[in-house]
């Protein structure tokens, strides 16, 4: 707590404080009001404006520091200035007062306590950010919530200030007139359980309620909106139409189908979509063979004297297709036909709300689901279309190793890319407009990643701007500034890798009113809803991730939403997301890492595991890289974890199943992992962590008893 907060804390200490020490709490009880009645009362009528605006004053402090008697507060308006001006001076001096304590919570308590327990306040804070003025309302209309107490914890939350006074001056009417009308009849209170009948109470409970039924109505009203020049059919074809046979389409497909829903899938070109064609399965391909002519040429570090290894290209893109071939059946036309969904290949467009075009065929249904994917970007070079370009998609065609590839963009792809083709013999040149290679991750991964490229002969140039291409003298070359200076970089082929778009070309969107964002992504709520109330979206259009695990995880939520949301419906959470970079060794994350944690202002302990100290990662020759994790100060509560090491991306699932279920490094720690193993890693950071926050002092007891159990005279005596 800053120096700042402490003094306003003291002081606010020593207020309440003087406030009980001085007894003038005994003069907030029902039998003081009434016994002082006339007194009041008189008092009032000699000084009327002097005496309100003592009153004013008053009210104001007691509600700004919590106090107790706001009540009789209440009461005592109503006899002194009666049910009209009282209800009016009243109204604002609890409102004014509510604010400032809510100020004052907020000041005091909101940044160390979103620090200290960063996950939860994010989701509440999301959740205020959506509905903060209905719960507000809610809570101020229902008296058995504690005035006081709804001050102070929405004071925790970011609901804006102005959002909170107008919403607490309107919703506080109604309670504070009952109260106020009450203090009319002060003589004939026996108690303040009196004023609020269960009748009452519940006529309350009633009036809270309004406010969801007008958000319902409103809802409706912006769904007749939304549909507004359409015409809704009398009858369906399917519960869903799948637009998109990737990753999130297929996932949601087959969740839709194993709950007996109608479901017809389409898809235009190939099913399995990027990640069986062009991007998880052919990559990954790849990169093991490359990693085998790495073992080869690496081979004399184990004793073993081999030569340089020879490449054969045309069999290495073999070995990707096969790869495709083999995996391509558990995406296939027959077996999702055999699960039930009627599969149509062929282009689609949305007619309306609940129709899609497929070639001449208009199929209707209940929800439509968008699942289009994303494509390569290609940046607006001069000179880059009359070159010879890769990206994910065509690379796969090549039948000739480039003998010179230039890597545009230091990503995820590019880097893996990038090892991969200098390993298979390529000469790379790796590209990228920002000072780190992986600029997600924190500085020390990108630094590891850039000397691990360079050892392998790939040429990093970090904070380089692509300028042009070129073609001169019969040959291709990039022109970058590096440095300030301007530089040629002749290549055989461009290999592109700065991201990716969205495939929402076609579909038919704007007749809806579909937009997407500056990204290229749908707008989408959180329940993964377009516009259009049964319009769906999931997979890399959907964002923010474009990952085939990410699409399946928002694939799920798509296809429960739409076919149960009128019952129940489920936000997609995206804090536990693992991501892993296959390159050797792989960077696996999951959760925060330093640099988002600082940029979001959330505190943090680290603890470090080097793999160096890790006796299988030194039995197989693979001490490059790190374990650190993320937790919060103090507690055993884990934030993120990043993990660069051989096969990473295997067991970071040990940290993400942690983070998932609220278990610290202490479980892991007590968990019983085999030896020798890469994943005993996990645990042995957990114990750096523990041995960081051993008990010093029962420590420190526990060897004065041991030397006093041996007998050593030299045993201090233990304080009992």
């Amino acid at each position: 707590m800053t120096r700042q907060r402490l003094i306003i804390a003291a002081l606010l200490l020593i207020a309440i404080g003087a406030f009980f020490i001085s007894g003038a709490h005994q003069w907030f009880t029902l039998e003081t009001l009434k016994a002082y009645q006339s007194d009041f009362q008189t008092a009032f009528n000699q000084n009327p404006w002097q005496v309100a605006g003592i009153f004013f004053a008053v009210y104001v402090v007691i509600t700004a520091l919590s106090l107790p008697g706001a009540t009789l507060m209440t009461l005592l308006g109503g006899t002194l200035f009666g049910l009209g001006w009282g209800l009016l001076i009243i109204s604002f001096a609890s409102t004014m007062g509510a604010t400032l304590a809510f100020l004052l919570s907020r000041f005091l308590f909101r940044g160390p306590i979103e620090k200290r327990f960063p996950r939860q306040f994010a989701s509440v804070n999301r959740g205020v950010e959506r509905d903060g003025a209905l719960y507000l309302f809610t809570l101020r209309l229902v008296p058995v919530f504690p005035f006081f107490m709804i001050n102070l914890v929405m004071g925790l939350t970011r609901i804006k200030t102005v959002t909170f006074y107008w919403v607490s001056q309107v919703a506080m009417l109604p309670g504070t007139a009952i109260y106020v009308n009450a203090g009319g009849q002060l003589g004939d209170l026996e108690s303040l359980r009196g004023i609020l009948s269960p009748t009452l109470i519940a006529s309350f409970l009633l009036l809270a309620i309004f406010p969801w039924i007008a958000r319902r109505i409103v809802q409706l009203v912006q769904k007749r909106k939304a549909y507004k020049g359409f015409t809704r059919p009398a009858r369906f074809d399917y519960d869903i139409v799948v637009i998109g046979g990737g990753s999130a389409g297929l996932v949601t497909s087959y969740i839709a189908s194993a709950v007996n829903a109608k479901v017809a899938l389409v898809e235009k070109h190939k099913m399995g979509g990027d990640c069986l064609n062009t991007g998880c399965v052919p990559s990954k391909a790849l990169i093991r063979a490359a990693r085998a002519a790495h073992e080869v040429r690496t081979a004399h570090r184990f004793g073993v004297t081999t030569s340089e290894p020879q490449v054969d290209f045309a069999k290495v893109m073999r070995h990707v297709h096969q790869a495709i071939s083999d995996i391509e059946p558990h995406d296939s036309v027959e077996r999702y036909s055999g699960l039930g969904v009627e599969v149509y290949q062929d282009h689609a467009t949305l007619a309306s709300p609940w129709e899609v075009q497929v070639g001449d065929k208009i199929l209707t249904a209940r929800h439509i689901v968008l699942a289009t994917g994303a494509r390569p970007k290609v940046p607006p070079l001069p000179g880059i279309m009359d070159a010879p370009v890769l990206t994910s998609e065509n690379l796969w065609s090549l039948t000739e190793l480039p003998e010179r590839l230039v890597v545009l963009g230091g990503g995820a792809i590019g880097c893996e890319l990038s090892q991969s083709f200098a390993r298979l013999g390529s000469q790379v040149t790796l590209v990228e407009g920002i000072s780190q290679l992986l600029g997600r991750e924190d500085p020390e991964v990108g630094e590891l990643v850039e000397s691990t490229l360079a050892d392998e002969g790939v040429m990093v140039m970090t904070d380089a701007k692509a300028l042009e291409v070129l073609n001169e003298d019969g040959g291709y070359q990039l022109a970058v500034e590096h440095h300030g200076e301007r530089k040629l970089l002749r290549f055989d082929y461009l290999l592109v890798s700065v991201g990716r778009q969205a495939n929402v070309e076609g579909l038919g969107l704007e007749a809806l009113g579909i937009t997407t964002t500056q990204t290229g992504t749908f707008e989408l709520n959180e329940r993964l809803q377009t516009r259009i109330p049964n319009i769906w979206a999931c997979g890399d259009l959907a964002g923010p991730y474009q990952l085939t695990h990410a699409a399946a995880h928002q694939a799920w939520h798509a296809a429960v939403n739409a076919l149960f949301g009128e019952l129940k419906s489920f936000a997609v959470d995206y804090r536990y997301m693992p991501t892993v970079t296959y390159l050797q060794p792989e960077v696996a994350r999951v959760g925060l890492n330093e640099k988002e944690a600082n940029a979001q202002g959330i505190a943090f302990e680290i603890t470090r595991y080097a793999m160096g100290e890790s006796d299988r990662a030194i039995a197989e020759g693979a001490t490059q890289g790190f374990i650190k994790v993320l937790t919060v100060p103090g507690r055993d509560k884990i934030i993120g974890a990043t993990i660069v090491a051989e096969n990473a991306g295997e067991w970071l699932g040990e940290f993400t199943l942690a983070m998932k279920h609220g278990l610290g490094l202490n479980k892991l720690l007590g968990t019983i992992h085999p030896y020798p193993t890469l994943g005993e890693a996990a645990k042995a950071t957990a114990g750096v962590w523990k041995n960081a926050h051993k008990p010093e002092r029962a420590l420190t007891l526990l060897k004065h008893y041991f030397n006093w159990r041996r007998g050593d005279s030299s045993a201090k005596k233990i304080d009992t």
